[in-house]
């Protein structure tokens, strides 16, 4: 194989000595691009003809090395560049709840270093594999409209995408990210009557904001250092089809009411060019930002949100599906099974009862990488809870309702964050000596810090409690 048919696969380290030895060990079998931090990364992808296929990414990158959000940073972005896009996380911040957290955005592995290269070269051969089987098998899902389950949100869902997929208006899909809107606009496409007619999709996050313009419209030959031909855009490509714009929350200001124009009477001009072109491309958009708060905020202009939102379909978030959870195991389960040749795997009751109460921040994203590691780890087996519940994450931000509830406490009024900090610390350290028996090397390990750390910390429950 050549380079241009090796599977692409960007290494993210802030470590020269780690990112050129990856290289030298992988590059017989991946095409590998090399990004010393987040923006580097992100710059990279921008810039890149075709998406890259495979990710290792190191969560402790400048300017916080130390402290994984970089990493859990740089996961989001790049599934929002590129929701196909397998990660592994390669990292020395090996704590099981930043292993969780990082498969909860999207990854779809955790390597703690120091670690073998055949390690790593396993993982990646699977992940390729995996992203190779979904792109390939079509046919249940398109039997589903690519929507698996049963509860009253999917099937109100499924009526919405009918009702709306034969009329030429445009169509907003708004939804968490991880919830299936790509899924959404591709059903729409599927049921549409021009649904032979061209399909176009721009995610408008990965396309550096300087280029947007020229990739939406096209540019004339000199438009711009670099533009040695006329080119095309994507609303020509387009032509009479469907035109999906993914990310719409993204678009720069300038360019919204380029847009507008284009809704309002099909009307554009290359980049460099004078004269009108004209547009009959049906415009689909998605995002997982709220664009109603946008437009209160003044990041999105309210005349381009009423027009693309003539229609609009809300995805439902995983964790109100209710037994379409477990729907979605089964589909995913089955599928993976097959794919790698195995015996599927069952949860016991209680393991079935954790699933069912878990929040899935992820959405459905999540809950297929999870169960790809339980087909892989379980193969042929009854999973219990414990097992079940290790791959969960811990870090999970608050779901809206509780969110609301935290609002509203902090507008009554007479909050302390350090009070309820320092109560929960002293409730889990009693809890932990208590289970330890006063053993606090074994309070430490069950509170997962360091036995120094506790000691510190019972200090200061103890200098507050004193003080209160």
């Amino acid at each position: 194989m050549n380079a241009e048919t090796l599977p692409s696969l960007l290494i993210v380290d802030d470590d020269p000595l780690i990112r050129d030895s990856l290289n030298l060990v992988l590059a017989d079998e991946f095409n590998v691009l090399l990004a010393q931090d987040r923006a580097h990364a992100i710059r990279l992808v921008r810039d890149l003809s075709a998406l890259p296929q495979l990710a290792l990414v190191d969560l402790g990158l400048p300017p916080t090395p130390h402290r994984p959000q970089e990493g859990f940073r740089l996961i989001t972005e790049l599934l929002a560049h590129s929701p196909n896009i397998k990660i592994i996380t390669l990292s020395g911040q090996s704590e099981e709840s930043n292993a969780r957290h990082a498969r909860a955005l999207g990854a779809i592995d955790f390597i703690p270093k120091p670690c073998k290269p055949e390690q790593i070269r396993t993982v990646l051969r699977a992940a390729f594999a995996a992203q190779q089987s979904e792109q390939q098998s079509v046919t249940h899902e398109q039997a589903q409209l690519g929507l698996v389950g049963n509860s009253p949100p999917m099937q109100a869902l499924r009526s919405q995408i009918q009702m709306y997929a034969n009329t030429p208006y445009p169509v907003l899909i708004q939804g968490e990210s991880g919830s299936g809107k790509e899924l959404v606009a591709a059903a729409l496409r599927q049921l549409s009557n021009g649904h032979g007619a061209p399909f176009v999709a721009l995610n408008c996050a990965a396309i550096a904001p300087n280029l947007l313009e020229s990739t939406l419209f096209g540019h004339a030959k000199g438009a711009f250092t670099g533009a040695t031909a006329a080119q095309i855009g994507f609303f020509e490509q387009a032509a009479n089809g469907i035109l999906f714009l993914d990310e719409i929350g993204e678009l720069p200001q300038e360019l919204q009411a380029k847009l507008l124009r284009v809704l309002e009477n099909g009307e554009y001009q290359r980049v460099g060019e004078t004269a009108t072109r004209k547009s009959a491309a049906r415009i689909i958009a998605a995002t997982n930002l709220d664009l109603a708060q946008a437009v209160r905020s003044g990041q999105f202009r309210g005349d381009l949100f009423h027009r693309l939102s003539v229609f609009t379909l809300n995805v439902p978030s995983l964790r109100d599906l209710g037994e379409d959870k477990l729907r979605l195991l089964e589909h995913f389960r089955d599928f993976y099974a097959k794919q790698l040749q195995r015996p599927a795997f069952n949860l016991d009751v209680a393991a079935q009862q954790a699933w069912q109460a878990y929040r899935f921040p992820g959405n459905t994203r999540e809950l297929r990488n999870i169960v790809i590691r339980l087909v892989t780890k379980y193969s042929s087996a009854t999973v219990n809870a414990t097992q079940l519940e290790a791959e969960f994450d811990t870090q999970a931000p608050l779901p809206p309702e509780a969110m609301h509830d935290v609002k509203q406490l902090l507008l009554q009024g007479g909050f302390n964050l350090d009070e309820l900090l320092m109560s929960y610390t002293q409730t889990y350290i009693s809890a932990a000596m208590e289970i330890a028996q006063g053993n606090v090397s074994e309070a430490a390990k069950l509170l997962g810090i360091a036995r120094t750390t506790l000691y510190s910390r019972m200090e200061s429950t103890q200098k507050h409690k004193a003080n209160q």
